[in-house]
């Protein structure tokens, strides 16, 4: 009964959402082509990929391992995951699935030829059925919390082994899960292991029903997921050009006009700072681009550079980037520059961090020694902030009443920062030095799976 109830709650939720997925589709782009993925149905030279290649050579394993991320965070954890599994057994050959279109562009720079990138599909029985007939994978890993129930259970009760991976449960979703324990418990108890980030995550996972044996603790992955990336840097800075930077990373709404009030602050005793601004989520850019012009600056797009009019900048006629002006902000409003762009920063803010139930990735400008601020809310991170708080890694500001009181405290920190050079570079420090500590998460991981993954197939 429970099943049928969920069913028709997730036709009538998917229904009412269906427009706004068709507008984010057409802003974003991308998936259109493959739209077919999520219902099971595959390209036939997706099809042939997928029975062909994996049977290319005796030595290859005959069926895959299905991996899901859903967006950018999770797509890099699982291609972390990925590298170590294949430097371990260099035979292993993947499924990768994700939900959005930027998680897709992600994918594609994590995937190796002999691996298939696919959309996942939606958690109907007749697409899940369609899409496991169609993968048979020998095993399938989910990331973080990717709990889709049809799916889980169908799964289960083809015997394949189910894992979850670098798992985490919201402050937020904790007493739902908890009090849906009926439901979800159920869900849980098919996974062969789940590998959480902290006890607290844990104990939220049993509370919700999963079986306590099957839980492990591991730390998080996220600490082994970002690396520098030297080229990027060197390409972004002769974007940028010279001076110190200061960063507004993975930005949403009203945090673009946070960091334009804190850069007017800091321009006013270090008139040598520039600011970059990155948007989680690039369709934002123009309204971000109008709150630039509102506060008295020009716009310098990454998206529009070698255009002409990109930017009342000055051309360079020997490399053709922009000499830049002293009223330029730089608004980078493409994907897979964030490290590059950490790397070359003197202080960042993360973003996400002034809306609640929220934060974006800290760890990647701590591993490249930026002294970082956040906003109040990281519940997204929550064991991550622990680890770096208690290392003094990084500076978070306190919750206050109205946003306006929040704004003003990241802008002090900001500017204190500049203020402190010092204080600046040892928060940098610590920051790579905690980051450092807390490594080699996903290879553990890696050999754990292939090891079960192994005792499986024995007992079969």
């Amino acid at each position: 009964m429970k099943w049928l109830l969920y069913n028709a709650l997730f036709a009538v939720a998917y229904t009412v959402m269906l427009p706004s997925f068709l507008l984010r589709m057409k802003r974003r782009g991308g998936y259109r082509a493959r739209f077919a993925d999520r219902f099971g149905r595959y390209p036939k030279e997706i099809l042939d990929a997928i029975s062909q290649k994996a049977a290319t050579s005796a030595a290859l394993p005959q069926r895959r391992i299905w991996i899901h991320a859903v967006s950018v965070g999770e797509v890099q954890v699982a291609g972390q995951l990925m590298r170590a599994m294949r430097e371990r057994d260099p035979n292993v050959r993947f499924v990768f699935s994700t939900t959005s279109s930027t998680g897709w562009k992600t994918a594609e720079r994590e995937v190796k030829p002999d691996d298939v990138l696919i959309y996942n599909p939606l958690d109907f029985g007749g697409c899940v059925k369609r899409a496991l007939n169609a993968v048979n994978p020998r095993a399938v890993i989910l990331t973080e919390t990717e709990i889709w129930p049809n799916f889980i259970r169908a799964l289960k009760k083809r015997g394949v082994p189910i894992y979850l991976v670098n798992a985490r449960i919201s402050d937020r979703s904790a007493p739902r899960y908890k009090a849906l324990r009926w439901f979800f418990g159920e869900v849980f108890r098919c996974f062969t292991k789940i590998y959480a980030q902290s006890d607290l995550d844990a104990q939220r996972l049993t509370d919700a029903g999963a079986e306590p044996e099957t839980v492990q603790v591991t730390g998080s992955f996220k600490f082994d997921v970002a690396h520098r990336n030297e080229a990027k840097e060197r390409e972004l800075r002769a974007w940028i050009g010279e001076g110190e930077i200061l960063l507004g990373g993975s930005t949403w709404p009203g945090e673009d006009v946070v960091m334009l009030n804190a850069y007017k602050r800091i321009l006013e005793k270090h008139p040598g700072v520039k600011l970059v601004i990155a948007p989680r989520h690039f369709e934002k850019a123009d309204a971000v681009e109008a709150n630039i012009r509102a506060a008295g600056f020009e716009c310098v797009r990454r998206s529009r550079r070698g255009e002409s009019a990109a930017s009342p900048s000055v051309a360079c006629a020997q490399c053709g980037e922009s000499a830049a002006s002293p009223r330029d902000v730089y608004l980078c409003d493409t994907t897979g520059e964030m490290m590059g762009l950490f790397g070359i920063s003197a202080v960042a803010f993360v973003g996400k961090s002034l809306c609640e139930h929220g934060s974006q990735n800290m760890i990647e400008p701590c591993l490249c020694g930026v002294a970082t601020v956040v906003g109040p809310y990281t519940e997204n991170f929550r064991p991550v902030m622990s680890d770096l708080l208690a290392a003094d890694a990084l500076v978070q500001t306190p919750d206050a009443a109205t946003p306006e009181a929040r704004a003003a405290s990241v802008e002090a920190e900001l500017l204190r920062f500049f203020d402190e050079p010092e204080r600046r570079v040892a928060y940098g420090q610590r920051a790579q030095a905690a980051v450092a500590r807390r490594c080699g998460v996903v290879g553990r991981c890696a050999d754990e799976l292939l090891g079960q993954m192994e005792n499986v197939k024995c007992k079969v």
